[in-house]
């Protein structure tokens, strides 16, 4: 079912998504008065301002080119991506605070709702079913809003099963300082988890060039479709979003005519869309003096 919905549409379900689960977090928070499970709850509340943000950044990157804006608005899911991981060290930070206080001030005996860690399970199955159902629709769209808030769910499905496991072991050991020393490490792996959601929407900012796999399927496709040219070079590709941009220079014979050139062009660009729906290509065509050292040849 969730296939059939946009990368927008599953932006705003996200947003509902995360606020079943905070509600279920918090109230496993109030049963226990757990340090963990108040670090367990905040990242869900993080999740709540991230996946309206990526929801508003889905919709403005669907918005055409215009003047202002020739090559259109689909580097708005990077900002998005940047913002969301932004989100998740302050959140880490918070809980470093709140785990810091707790470890130095005196620890009442273990003493927690075993309701509240099944309560705190339940909100987990449901975030890792959704983080899922965002990583497998995020890599089919191309979309850095949705995989990012994907890899930030996982994050909070392993660190729910991580406090889990060390509250059921606290509870075994009666040793209550091993919940605030587990927020801290819960926090250790939200500040790693926000750092590589911003390097890598960095790159696309940077205009990074795409995967290798897809520049791969490119030179694959310009090898099957460009019967009559002499040869392709200066090949580039960058993701903007959703969006990908190829660029390359395409040699043909100085006596070929201008329809017959423009043929090769439109076969070209009509395979790589077939392959890859949202890529804009841009060809320039050149007579044979042009040709350079390093390049695919067709001849």
């Amino acid at each position: 079912m969730t296939g059939k919905l946009t990368a927008q549409q599953l932006a705003g379900l996200s947003v509902l998504v995360a606020c079943v689960v905070l509600l279920l977090k918090t109230f496993a928070w109030w049963m226990t008065g757990s340090i963990a499970l108040f670090s367990d709850a905040l990242e869900s509340l993080v999740n709540i301002g991230s996946a309206a943000i990526a929801w508003l950044a889905l919709r403005y990157a669907r918005r055409p080119a215009d003047r202002g804006h020739p090559f259109g608005h689909h580097k708005a899911e990077y900002f998005s991506a940047v913002l969301e991981g932004i989100l998740i060290i302050v959140a880490a930070l918070l809980i470093v605070q709140e785990a810091a206080v707790a470890l130095f001030r005196t620890q009442p005996e273990v003493s927690w709702a075993p309701l509240g860690l099944w309560v705190n399970a339940v909100a987990m199955a449901i975030n890792l079913v959704w983080a899922r159902v965002l990583i497998a629709r995020g890599r089919l769209v191309a979309s850095p809003a949705l995989t990012a808030g994907g890899r930030h769910l996982m994050t909070d499905v392993w660190t729910s099963a991580g406090v889990l496991v060390g509250l059921v072991i606290a509870i075994l050991t009666g040793l209550p300082w091993l919940d605030p020393l587990l927020a801290l490490v819960i926090a250790a792996n939200i500040l790693w988890e926000g750092y590589k959601v911003v390097a890598s929407s960095i790159g696309g900012l940077m205009d990074e060039a795409a995967p290798a796999h897809e520049q791969a399927e490119i030179e694959s496709i310009i090898h099957r479709t460009a019967q009559g040219a002499l040869q392709v070079h200066g090949l580039k590709t960058r993701r903007a979003g959703q969006a990908m941009f190829v660029e390359f220079h395409l040699v043909v014979s100085g006596n070929m005519t201008v329809r017959s050139s423009h043929a090769i062009c439109d076969r070209i660009e009509e395979a790589i869309r077939a392959s890859l729906p949202t890529a804009e290509v841009t060809i320039h065509v050149e007579p044979e003096h042009k040709r350079e050292p390093v390049g695919l040849e067709f001849d």
